[in-house]
Formats: C-alpha cells, sequence, structure tokens
C-alpha cells in the first residue's frame, strides 16, 4: 500500500471561512484524487502552516511521497505561516520522496529551492486557465504525455514563477502565465512534478472561490457587481451537478496518475533516497528568469467569452464550457 503525506499550506482560520462556500480542505481534494487511480491508497495530511509536527515515532522517510497543497499565502509574505513551510519544504527535499505540487505548493517549492516568486503583472487568473500548451519537453514528459499538447485546465492564481530554481524544466505555458507546469530534481535526487493549475481541483471549487472572492474580483474590474459573479458561479455549480460533472473532464484523473506511475511506484519499489527512472531529460539547464523562458504577448478578448474587463487579470466566464 503507497503512503502519500499531504502537507496543506492552509492555515485553519482561512479553511474555516472556504467551508462556508462548499470548498473542502486541500487534504480532502488530494486524497480523492489519487483514490480516483489508487483505491487502497494511504493519505496523512499534516497542517504546515499551522505548524503542526508529524506524530511521534514518524518521519518523512516513513511514506512513499510527499504532495504540496494549494494556499491563499503569498510566498513573498515574511509570516510565520509561510516561513515555516519554506523550512520544511527544504528539509522535506533532503528526504528522499518524490513530490507532486500544486499551485502555492509550486511556489513554495520554487523558493525553498532558491527560485523567486512575484505578483503576475497581467493579472489573475481564476476559474479555467485557457490555453495551457505543453513545451517541446513537455510533450513526452511522463506529467503530460497523456494529455493534449494544448489543454485547459482549472486554477486559482494571481502570484507567478519568476526566476526558476537551478535544473527545473519548464513543461506547459499559456498566454497569461508562462510556467504552468515544470519538474525539477531534488537535493536528495528524486524528482518533483508541479503545476501553477489544480489538477485536484473540482468544478464546485472553482465555483466556490469565485464567490467567496466576488468583492475582490469586482475591485480588479472583473464584473459590475457582487451579485452577478455570485450569480455566475452558483449557475455554473449547479449546471455541472445537474449534469454529473463534478470534475474536470480528465484533469483530476490524468495528473495524480501519472505522478504516481512515474514518481511514487518507482521510489517505492528502488527505496527510500534511490531516483526513479525518467525519459531522458535535461533537467541541467542554467538559472533562467521569466523574460529569458517566454515573452507573453498581450491578452486577446479570445480568452473571454465577454469583452475584457478595464482591469488587468482573466477570469474565464466560460467556466465550464457552457
Amino acid at each position: 500500500m503507497l503512503r502519500i503525506l499531504i502537507a496543506d499550506g492552509t492555515p485553519a482560520a482561512m479553511q474555516a471561512e472556504r467551508e462556508t462556500f462548499g470548498i473542502p480542505p486541500n487534504a480532502s481534494l488530494f486524497e480523492a484524487a489519487l483514490r480516483s487511480q489508487q483505491p487502497d491508497i494511504q493519505c496523512s495530511p499534516i497542517n504546515v502552516a499551522d505548524g503542526q509536527d508529524l506524530p511521534d515515532g514518524v518521519s518523512l522517510r516513513d511514506f512513499d511521497g510527499l504532495m504540496f497543497s494549494g494556499s491563499p499565502l503569498h510566498i513573498y509574505d515574511q509570516v510565520p505561516e509561510v516561513t515555516r513551510q519554506i523550512d520544511f519544504a527544504r528539509a522535506a527535499f533532503t528526504a528522499g520522496l518524490p513530490v507532486w505540487a500544486s499551485c502555492w505548493g509550486l511556489q513554495l517549492a520554487t523558493v525553498a529551492l532558491g527560485g523567486t516568486v512575484r505578483r503576475n503583472p497581467r493579472g489573475r487568473e481564476l476559474g479555467v486557465a485557457r490555453a495551457i500548451t505543453a513545451t517541446t519537453p513537455g510533450r513526452s514528459h511522463p506529467l503530460l504525455a497523456t494529455r493534449p499538447s494544448v489543454f485547459d485546465a482549472l486554477c486559482s492564481h494571481i502570484d507567478e514563477l519568476e526566476q526558476l530554481p537551478p535544473g527545473a524544466e519548464v513543461l506547459a505555458q499559456n498566454e497569461l502565465c508562462p510556467i504552468q507546469a515544470l519538474a525539477v530534481e531534488l537535493p536528495s535526487g528524486s524528482i518533483l512534478f508541479g503545476t501553477q493549475y489544480h489538477p485536484e481541483f473540482t468544478l464546485s471549487v472553482a465555483a466556490g472561490l469565485i464567490e467567496m472572492r466576488a468583492a475582490t474580483l469586482v475591485a480588479e474590474g472583473f464584473g459590475r457587481d457582487c451579485a452577478e459573479l455570485v450569480t455566475m458561479a452558483r449557475d455554473s455549480a449547479r449546471y455541472t451537478r445537474s449534469r454529473n460533472a463534478a470534475t474536470w473532464p480528465g484533469a483530476m484523473v490524468s495528473a495524480p496518475k501519472s505522478w504516481i506511475l512515474s514518481a511514487v511506484r518507482p521510489k517505492s519499489a528502488t527505496g527510500c533516497g534511490k531516483r526513479p527512472r525518467f525519459p531522458a531529460h535535461d533537467i541541467t539547464k542554467p538559472r533562467a528568469t521569466l523574460r529569458q523562458i517566454s515573452n507573453p504577448p498581450p491578452l486577446t478578448s479570445a480568452w473571454l467569452k465577454r469583452e475584457r474587463p478595464p482591469m488587468g487579470g482573466v477570469l474565464s466566464l466560460r467556466l465550464f464550457g457552457r
């Protein structure tokens, strides 16, 4: 039986607010995604943001894999909820575990490994990240090999990777975010797969986030008023539930499956600390800045069902394929 440790990056106080909008804890989203591929998998959550420790007698090496969740925190804020997660990640990356990182988790890993993160100057990406495109190495990488070369995925972020950690390989990007997925070898020799989008999200979670942040989204120019955005979110959630479409087709299934098959199982078979086998990729590229990776063109109205709002960012108003 595979044992996965889930490091939750959302403080309990913030999660309590999220739950009033129907947003489950990060750990339960990850567990559902993993069990869709491996029903007998054993998941153990730990809230690193709040300083929760592993139980006495349990160490990182007792697990077959480690997952870092999303979070509403910002990695550049020097608060205890952030700094203790950076410290934990740096220690975890020496333990020999294969690692998965979603959104905040990817930003956390980037900083822990020597890269940098900034607020995205192109604005927020929320709802659906459109036209995520695999890079040349990404098309054959285990993370994306079973996906179309261009795809959509559920997302929620306003920060982006600015400077890659040493050795990182960009696997996917889109017009708003030049680093949507990457892989990097950790100090222990194991591998981290990370996405800026959220493969573990459900459509209901995406709708709940829009409703929760309605006032902020209006201030950022995404809608005329809160009622408009809340109605859109609720209608979208009802629409998908009525069609038994609780998850984004293919997204939640393929990413955890790729991670399990390509990283977790090889580690479990070869033993902790030994590097799993991967297709040949050059992940020894020198440190690079975002501008060296991509120079995204200006956003176009094709991104939106409606005319682009006057202020920055992209909220896909065609949220769920309607």
